[in-house]
């Protein structure tokens, strides 16, 4: 049977991360779990990249010299976007547009399928209990993006937005680098980190992927995998 491949561009939150930094892990790294065995995720997601930064690095390049005919490409992009360094800084609705279309017509051009992603969410809780929209109008750029050129879109910013709201302040921490002092070996001084998940979290945050994509109308969605369900596709 031919393999389906999945290609993944992204940031620290969806990249693999080496035993030396566990429990850090992106969701991406955790992905394979939720598909059957006729898939492979190819994680080209690489820390601190923003839409921009991944494109001038030659990485977007890198993943079309490899992407056929019926492949997929998943594209978030939105964490460091915002950033004050021109090399990664992008505005919402005219640079960071721009950068996305290129993703997009990469995956077209090779007659792959492009999906776009938005930001996971940062655990920031308001007073009130609200989240804390750091993003800005990265995931609303998207969103239109998508709309506007027929684009599968998973709207990974409002389902992780729900967790967090579900899990409450506290509780929230457990999919997050939250690590108290002396627990682990990698982290003997312990971290407090909103932005990045550990082992749980990113399982988490890939199982909500692996329900997005089930719905979408697309052949990847007969091999997701969910637990305690058997795949949909032909053995």
């Amino acid at each position: 049977m031919k393999r389906i491949n999945v290609y993944l561009a992204g940031d620290s939150t969806v990249a693999n991360y080496e035993s030396a930094n566990s429990p850090q892990a992106g969701w991406g790294q955790l992905l394979p779990h939720f598909f059957s065995k006729e898939v492979s995720i190819w994680n080209k997601a690489v820390n601190g990249r923003s839409s921009k930064s991944f494109i001038d690095e030659g990485r977007l390049i890198t993943i079309a010299k490899q992407l056929k005919r019926n492949d997929y490409l998943f594209i978030q992009f939105g964490h460091n976007d915002s950033k004050p360094e021109k090399e990664r800084r992008t505005d919402p609705y005219t640079t960071y547009q721009e950068h996305l279309l290129k993703y997009i017509e990469t995956a077209r051009t090779n007659d792959a399928v492009p999906i776009l992603v938005t930001p996971i969410q940062r655990r920031k809780f308001n007073l009130d209990g609200s989240i804390n929209e750091t993003h800005g109008e990265y995931p609303s750029a998207m969103r239109q993006i998508a709309s506007d050129y027929g684009v599968h879109l998973i709207d990974l910013t409002e389902q992780s937005t729900r967790l967090l709201h579900n899990l409450g302040t506290e509780n929230s921490k457990k999919l997050f680098m939250w690590i108290d002092r002396n627990v682990s070996p990698n982290f003997p001084e312990g971290a407090q980190d909103d932005t990045h998940l550990n082992f749980d979290g990113a399982k988490e945050v890939a199982e909500l992927i692996a329900i997005s994509v089930a719905g979408l109308p697309t052949r990847l969605a007969d091999y997701v995998q969910l637990p305690h369900q058997k795949s949909n596709c032909e053995k």
